[in-house]
């Protein structure tokens, strides 16, 4: 089997989900007073998730170069190493030790060191993330993320379950976040083309907690399952249930399978329009 077949399941898209605190509100009402916590959520999310497309990019050009100078998000400044000799395999994407400007726009230095069982398709085939030393616009990023292959669910579809236990020690004192979620993800399209990963769809279901950067609380239920598609960058369907300490509860909806940034929030029955991005 190629190289891209075998990592190409790297590409599991957990969804960058609760990016709300950075978007827009109508200007008809308000918004809760204090969304530093979901703010927190976000960056813990969208950090613990990055590490999978990290990995995918690397074995993507894995075996053709050290130097990784093509790809669209990781610029001059980063080498992958690949060792496919023994079990468990390793992948170390190397950031240096200064921070390199990835072409995302954003600034990491240090280690994502990855290790799997066998074929990632394969049942049973466990792939952990650890980080070495690692950072994101000087956001340091710890724990471990765990990708195990669970074979086929009862409608032929191969799954994932996906468990994160990590924090994230942000920048200039600002406090430490910490995150934990378990999820599954399904793949409902795709698969029979297998080294055509741009038209994959997954299924995303389950839940994240953590305390944020100020000691609150929060936690994010996924009720109807996301629709993530590799070809858009945003979730395109799905709800989520969040919850803060001492705040109302808050309801996310992506939409309608529309490819766009666009989502609503719900709080105490108003309903605002959010960009993620």
């Amino acid at each position: 089997m190629k190289t891209l077949k075998i990592f190409a399941g790297f590409l599991l898209i957990t969804g960058t989900f609760l990016l709300y605190t950075s978007c827009k509100k109508n200007s008809t009402t308000t918004t809760p007073a204090d969304t530093s916590v979901t703010t927190d959520n976000a960056i813990a999310e969208t950090s613990f998730d990055n590490a999978r497309d990290w990995s995918n990019l690397a074995m993507a050009n894995a075996g053709k170069k050290s130097t990784l100078t093509d790809t669209v998000y990781m610029g001059t400044c980063v080498l992958a190493t690949l060792d496919l000799s023994t079990l468990p395999y390793k992948l170390v994407i190397n950031f240096g030790t200064s921070n390199c400007r990835c072409d995302d726009g954003k600034y990491r230095k240090g280690k994502i060191n990855v290790q799997f069982t066998g074929n990632y398709f394969a049942a049973g085939t466990v792939v952990t993330y650890t980080f070495d030393n690692y950072y994101i616009n000087d956001n340091q990023i710890m724990g471990t993320k765990i990708v195990t292959n669970k074979g086929r669910n009862a409608d032929n579809h191969l799954w994932w379950e996906v468990t994160v236990n990590g924090s994230v020690v942000k920048a200039g004192n600002g406090g430490t976040i910490t995150w934990n979620s378990n999820r599954q993800h399904i793949w409902t399209e795709g698969e029979s083309t297998p080294l055509v990963w741009w038209d994959d769809v997954y299924m995303v279901t389950g839940s994240a907690n953590g305390i944020g950067a100020n000691s609150k609380t929060y936690s994010g239920v996924i009720t109807k399952a996301l629709k993530k598609k590799l070809n858009c960058e945003w979730l395109e369907s799905g709800t989520i249930n969040y919850q803060v300490q001492d705040m109302p509860l808050i309801v996310i909806d992506y939409g309608d399978g529309t490819c766009d940034d666009i989502a609503t929030a719900t709080v105490n029955g108003f309903t605002y329009t959010i960009h993620m991005n």
